[in-house]
């Protein structure tokens, strides 16, 4: 069980167990980025949000317009602990099902899985 857990610390985390290098912005100065991950030549923007909802179904507001986010990668709350990776969207808000990612749970393993699957 995640209580009180910083989920871009977790990301870092498991990105780092993973492989891969974690940058973090020291000044956000509204680029909405939470975390840079590199794989060596690839660099990717991650942002990070949580869901207070059980269900997959749920339609999400896009928060980072005008932004140059690659990956949005959401938390579910009060769920069975289950996240979704997705790649940024340019409409206003999207059903989280319907937008092209890769559903994780909240295990190391399975959210690499699900980052490397994009």
């Amino acid at each position: 069980m995640m209580l009180n857990c910083s989920f871009e610390s977790q990301c870092a985390t498991w990105f780092m167990q993973g492989g891969w290098q974690v940058f973090t912005p020291l000044l956000d100065c509204g680029h909405k980025t939470d975390l840079v991950v590199s794989d060596g030549p690839s660099f990717y923007r991650i942002q990070t949000k949580t869901l207070a909802t059980a269900t997959k179904d749920v339609e999400v507001p896009n928060l980072w317009k005008g932004s140059d986010i690659d990956y949005v990668i959401y938390f579910a709350k009060g769920s069975n602990y289950w996240g979704w990776i997705i790649p940024a969207f340019t409409q206003s808000k999207m059903k989280l099902k319907n937008a092209g990612g890769a559903r994780f749970q909240h295990t190391k393993a399975s959210f690499l899985k699900a980052f490397h699957s994009l």
